[in-house]
């Protein structure tokens, strides 16, 4: 495994050898600049320095004479650190706690044992443990790499297999040196180094779809999410809930939609302040979303409305509706030291049938939001079974529609064209549509 371990090989290895080194320097060096622009991501630093200490090792125990004089063991413990750090920059990626310890851990137990006579230099023993000791690593770090689900499944793959090849092929020159005649096992040589090499070039594409997937992560969800809340925005809510009404609809499944709404917010702004109102719509996301089941989808509409569906019939929709009301009900009664007695009112409308139009299921929760508000606050109403005339839910949705701004000409072009000449709104439709959700 090490220079001074190994056979000498009828293939160029010291060249192969040299280019490792010159590889694995330059891509510590590219993982340092970029620590340099991404603070915030310390792994690269450790990466960068595990790369840059792992060329230095290769150089040391490479060189045709020697650089200078160290005990043969110390080019090798240096590579086990190098090995702890990657590893431990794994851990700190991945929001786990460093374990420095493991840095110098394979050294100490390198340097110690290697000092009995049974590891004595070249012997096939001492080959064993050090392919070992970084085998080890390698499979420490392919399994933290494992345990992290968040990476898109192509890097994730690529992540544990190539950590768990390298660590199988470290074990190879104990097997080469055991089991196969010697001018054979000279000839794995050089594809030992070649592997090493393509492993260092291998481990920094890792390194670099991490990175990338972390960014995507995070951009993705600033996309998708509020920033006061932290729940779905209404474009994420919607995409969501569609895919749920797809997923149900192919299952025969009834589903039911709910609107929030804080009852008396504009008094609570007024009273106490912004800031105040804000600490309250925060309150009411948390209680939410811990009322609510994994299966779930809840997002902000805007202001102080919110929207859950559930994959489940009116009784047990009921239920967990209560749930959120009861739950935002005890948390709202103060709010950073103010007796606000924060409560909210619940619309809830089921589909028994396959969703085919979700705006019209919107505007059965919202009828009944407009009920639970009338009829005095704090409460949960349910819209009837029996779904609203056709041509009710058609001017509904138009209206609805035409409330998004950032659709407003191409909708309102369409809302033209599909009403009869001269038709108008009927003033209950405007009344039941002046408080939908869909606000700019």
């Amino acid at each position: 495994m090490f220079a001074a371990d190994l056979s000498p090989s009828s293939l160029d290895v010291p060249t192969l050898s040299f280019v490792t080194i010159c590889i694995s320097a330059v891509l510590g060096l590219m993982l340092i600049f970029a620590w340099i622009q991404e603070r915030n991501i310390r792994a690269l630093a450790w990466w960068g320095s595990a790369y840059l200490i792992g060329a230095s090792s290769m150089a040391l125990w490479s060189a045709p004479t020697p650089i200078m004089t160290l005990p043969p063991e110390v080019p090798a413990a240096l590579i086990f650190v190098a090995c702890g750090m990657i590893w431990n920059g794994v851990r700190l990626f991945h929001g786990r706690p460093v374990m420095p310890i493991m840095n110098f851990f394979g050294a100490i137990i390198w340097l110690s044992l290697c000092q009995l006579p049974l590891l004595s230099q070249g012997t096939n023993a001492r080959i064993a443990f050090g392919a070992s000791v970084v085998a080890i690593y390698t499979f420490l770090i392919a399994f933290e790499l494992g345990r992290e689900r968040r990476k898109s499944l192509y890097s994730r793959t690529a992540s544990v297999v190539v950590p768990m090849l390298h660590g199988a092929i470290f074990l190879m020159p104990l097997a080469m040196k055991v089991w196969l005649p010697a001018s054979f096992a000279a000839g794995w040589l050089a594809v030992f180094a070649l592997e090493t090499m393509l492993y260092a070039v291998g481990t920094a594409i890792i390194v670099l779809l991490m990175v990338k997937d972390y960014h995507l992560h995070i951009y993705r969800n600033a996309a998708s999410t509020d920033e006061l809340t932290g729940l779905f925005n209404r474009r994420a809510f919607l995409e969501n809930a569609l895919r749920l009404c797809a997923h149900q609809s192919k299952r025969n499944e009834p589903l039911t939609l709910m609107l929030f709404d804080l009852d008396h917010f504009k008094s609570i702004n007024d009273r106490f302040g912004h800031p105040i109102g804000d600490d309250v719509l925060r309150v009411f996301a948390q209680a939410a979303r811990a009322s609510l089941r994994a299966s779930d989808v809840i997002g902000r509409f805007g202001g102080e409305e919110f929207a859950a569906i559930v994959p489940a019939a009116a009784a047990d929709a009921v239920k967990i509706a209560n749930r959120v009301r009861l739950a935002f009900e005890a948390a709202g009664v103060v709010v950073k030291t103010h007796a606000i007695g924060a409560t909210v009112s619940i619309g809830a409308a089921t589909a028994e049938s396959p969703v085919t139009d979700i705006d019209a299921l919107i505007a059965r929760a919202d009828g009944a939001l407009y009920r639970a508000k009338r009829e005095g606050r704090n409460r949960v109403c349910t819209a009837e079974e029996a779904p609203q005339p056709a041509e009710g839910t058609r001017l509904i949705a138009a209206a609805r529609t035409v409330r998004t701004s950032e659709r407003r000409p191409l909708l309102q072009r369409k809302a033209r064209t599909s009403l009869p000449a001269g038709a108008a709104i009927p003033i209950v439709v405007e009344e039941a549509t002046a408080r939908l959700p869909y606000r700019p």
